[in-house]
């Protein structure tokens, strides 16, 4: 199934090019912030068949008629991995925070916040005026479904819920100048857009091998195989739920393969993932100048 988001926290199931609205098979989906997403996670095989007879008995909606959100909109933690893939780590180069000759498996993992999620319809919002470079980074996204803590990775596909895309934008560091915290360069509001909807993990399968696909203008800029990671995803499971207690809801980046590049206002993205679907993403400036100038 396809699970996504749309409009006022609404809550869809998707068929094609259309979406059928089961908000009302869904407890307590008023509340605000939308956490009420990470129960449904949660207690999901409890109930799809009331989400399956709302499906029955709602209407298609055309996609290209709804807002789209991001699917996991309340998340306790966004997981990332850093330098999880070789070709990336080398074209890096100077750029890379990562010390030389580490990868994901040395590094362990970063925290994006939360509030940086944005979906499919709010694009990416970069701070106006802004001198900074903002680069984009194409992954894969990895939703939990179940509580997990010391996580053994032969077990580890058992907690996942399902998968989508993710871009992990970042304002980059220049070589002897600013250096601030990953974490803050990745984490301004809409650098996390996620979507366009969950596929849950059976209809995915092995997520060891897809093909992760990001386009800028039309322009192919990553092009490579989930086959590819260092640490491949149960391995980020297992590490993850070693350090902390992971929850449904809860988003693993799964790192960004080579083909790293600048975007600016004005550009269309696109991101696709094999078994996911794609994202199409309007990159544009905040309305206003940042308090705090990022010059």
């Amino acid at each position: 199934m396809k699970l996504a988001l749309f409009d006022d926290y609404r809550v869809g199931l998707v068929e094609g090019d259309s979406i059928y609205d089961v908000t009302d098979a869904v407890p307590n989906a008023d509340l605000r912030p939308p956490v009420f997403v990470n129960t449904l996670i949660a207690r999901w095989t409890e109930l799809l068949p009331e989400l399956r007879r709302a499906r029955a008995g709602a209407r298609a909606i055309p996609l290209a008629n709804v807002q789209l959100l991001p699917p996991s909109p309340a998340p306790a933690q966004i997981i990332a991995a850093p330098a999880n893939y070789h070709k990336h780590i080398a074209e890096m180069g100077a750029l890379s925070v990562t010390p030389k000759g580490k990868t994901a498996r040395e590094m362990g993992f970063f925290l994006k916040s939360p509030a940086s999620l944005s979906g499919a319809s709010r694009g990416i919002e970069l701070p106006k005026g802004s001198s900074r470079r903002f680069d984009h980074e194409s992954e894969l996204a990895v939703i939990i479904g179940r509580t997990a803590r010391n996580v053994r990775r032969a077990d580890a596909l058992d907690y996942v819920f399902g998968y989508t895309a993710l871009i992990d934008v970042t304002m980059r560091i220049e070589p002897d100048g600013r250096s601030e915290e990953r974490s803050m360069r990745k984490s301004f509001e809409t650098f996390t857009p996620l979507g366009p909807w969950i596929v849950t993990a059976d209809e995915v399968g092995d997520p060891g091998a897809l093909h992760n696909q990001l386009f800028v203008n039309g322009e192919p800029r990553h092009d490579a195989s989930t086959a590819d990671l260092i640490v491949p995803v149960p391995e980020l499971i297992e590490l993850a739920s070693s350090v902390v207690t992971l929850y449904p809801g809860d988003i693993i980046a799964t790192g960004t393969p080579e083909g790293v590049g600048p975007i600016r206002p004005g550009d269309e993205l696109l991101i696709r993932i094999e078994r996911i679907g794609e994202m199409q993403l309007a990159v544009r400036e905040t309305a206003e100048p940042l308090a705090f100038a990022f010059e």
